[in-house]
């Protein structure tokens, strides 16, 4: 198993995806319990805000760690901007 840069902070990841994981929860709850509609919005809403969070502090640790332990290995640098351009990408297209 590969020991990556967030291992320092996976308490506090987890924490954070378990939050997200009773908000969705929530939700389920709320379309069971035939709640308004917009009320269901708001709280998808708040999940898909949370869920970015976390990928915008995942792509920035990528690339003030991977990206910068490259360091003088061109090739290597380039290819860790490449995977966090890309993951970009699917974000913003999401």
């Amino acid at each position: 198993m590969a020991d990556y840069w967030y291992s320092t902070d996976k308490k506090a990841l987890l924490s954070r995806l378990r939050r997200i994981e009773g908000q969705v929860r929530g939700l389920q709850r709320m379309v069971e319990g035939d709640e308004y509609c917009i009320d269901i919005l708001t709280q998808i809403s708040a999940a898909d805000k949370a869920l970015k969070a976390v990928a915008v502090s995942l792509l920035e640790g990528h690339i003030g760690h991977c990206v910068m332990e490259a360091g003088n290995d061109a090739e290597a640098a380039a290819a860790k901007v490449k995977e966090a351009s890309d993951a970009i990408a699917r974000l913003v297209r999401s």
